[in-house]
């Protein structure tokens, strides 16, 4: 707002005692979260009536990116299709289908599969894919997923679904949530497989997916207005070595409310090798960002540090990378020397009269800095305003303007979008 999956694993998942003895082989967590589960909970009612429904979703997009580092301007209008099939079988399971198509008009751009290197790069390259095929049981806030899924957690900026890009990012996995407590959330995912927003038809083979030994941990407090995370990403990725990494950190996030107009979000997190990666390293990660309503505005300043040594920095490959540290994406892979971007940013409403919804509009200024040496890296404007023109379709009007000192070049983008998500049509 996807992954692979096997129909025999999904048929060996159709009992919950079978679910455990599969996450059994993976860890103990698993195990653990299953035990907070009431029993009685776990047992399934008598069946409804099948229950199914058809969902469908379309996006059209015009993006253009003028980079100094190429000759010629990227232009790339790109069209998605979603639709999707959705059995709820009883009230406790669930089972959903979901395939995706990219098609583009022209190639005047570098889709990382059209091999149009003298480009820019648009990474929503055109295809035809599986983008989710799970099953679900839950009861409550309870829950196990099998299969190929969406994880977004927290914030995004370590797990995320990258939904800015025409093709999503899922995973291959078997998550569960419980809640043993009231106001408490734990979540647990084993991830086997990422699929990336490059496609199945990306050059390079690691920009398509990548096999993992990924243990997602994440425990959550919210009360009323606010939220406090701890969380554990063990991820092994079996195809890149030395992108295999320990993160451990907490996060408070206090919003803004009618009595209180001020809000406060808080994070710090450290980052080691992990598993079989040959490096040697240990990251700090830290973010304070403040924020204030005043007069129906929103307004941040914000100070986020990935830290680096000059050979190595911390990195967050899973993330949806679009929504942190400026739209021109000249930073989603942090540099060696790591990364201090401090910013400010604003979004609110206007015309508020009109009969489809407010036009919503957001703007932010980033400074780029380095973590270690000095270096000024350069500056970001980023706007954008959206329209609805009904429930069910809005425009966007977005821009980036990145102007380089000591890192990339001078940057510029524009896109033009149109996105329609009708009423699922039920059965």
């Amino acid at each position: 707002m996807r992954r692979p999956v096997r129909i025999d694993t999904l048929a060996a998942c159709n009992r919950h005692d079978q679910l455990q003895t599969v996450m059994a082989s993976r860890s103990l967590l698993p195990m653990s979260l299953l035990a907070l589960l009431p029993a009685a909970a776990i047992a399934a009612p008598a069946d409804p009536p099948p229950r199914v429904s058809w969902e469908t979703a379309a996006r059209l997009r015009y993006e253009r990116v003028d980079d100094d580092l190429f000759a010629h301007t990227a232009s790339a209008t790109t069209l998605r299709l979603r639709g999707a099939f959705r059995w709820q079988i009883t009230d406790a399971w669930e089972a959903f289908v979901e395939g995706e198509a990219v098609g583009a008009l022209g190639d005047d751009y570098n889709s990382t599969a059209n091999r149009r290197t003298a480009y820019p790069t648009v990474a929503d390259p055109q295809g035809v894919e599986l983008n989710q095929a799970w099953l679900r049981w839950h009861r409550g806030a309870n829950s196990a997923v099998v299969g190929r899924q969406r994880i977004v957690l927290d914030n995004q900026r370590w797990v995320g679904n990258v939904g800015w890009r025409q093709n999503e990012q899922t995973f291959d996995a078997i998550s569960l949530q419980a809640a043993p407590l009231k106001d408490v959330v734990l979540r647990y995912s084993a991830v086997t497989r990422v699929h990336r927003v490059n496609g199945d038809n990306a050059i390079d083979r690691l920009a398509r997916q990548r096999d993992l030994d990924g243990h997602l941990l994440n425990a959550a407090w919210t009360r009323g207005a606010q939220r406090l995370t701890g969380y554990g990403y063990l991820v092994e990725d079996r195809d890149v070595e030395t992108a295999s990494t320990a993160t451990w950190g907490a996060r408070y996030a206090l919003a803004p409310s009618k009595e209180r107009p001020w809000g406060v979000t808080a994070e710090l997190a450290g980052q080691r090798d992990y598993a079989d990666n040959p490096l040697d390293f240990a990251h700090t990660y830290w973010l304070v960002e403040p924020s204030v309503v005043a007069h129906g505005v929103t307004f941040k300043a914000g100070w986020e540090h990935l830290g680096g040594n000059g050979r190595h920095a911390l990195q967050t490959p899973l993330a949806t990378l679009h929504a942190f540290n400026g739209w021109a994406d000249r930073f989603t892979t942090t540099p060696a020397n790591g990364l201090e971007d401090r910013y400010v940013a604003a979004g609110g409403q206007f015309d508020k009269a009109r009969s489809h919804g407010a036009l919503e509009w957001q703007a932010a200024w980033h400074d780029y800095r380095s973590d270690i040496g000095g270096q000024h890296y350069g500056r970001e404007l980023d706007a954008s305003i959206g329209m609805p023109f009904s429930p069910t379709l809005k425009a966007l009007v977005k821009v980036a303007a990145y102007d380089a000192d000591a890192f990339s070049r001078d940057t510029r983008k524009t896109w033009l979008q149109l996105e329609w998500n009708p009423a699922p049509l039920a059965r």
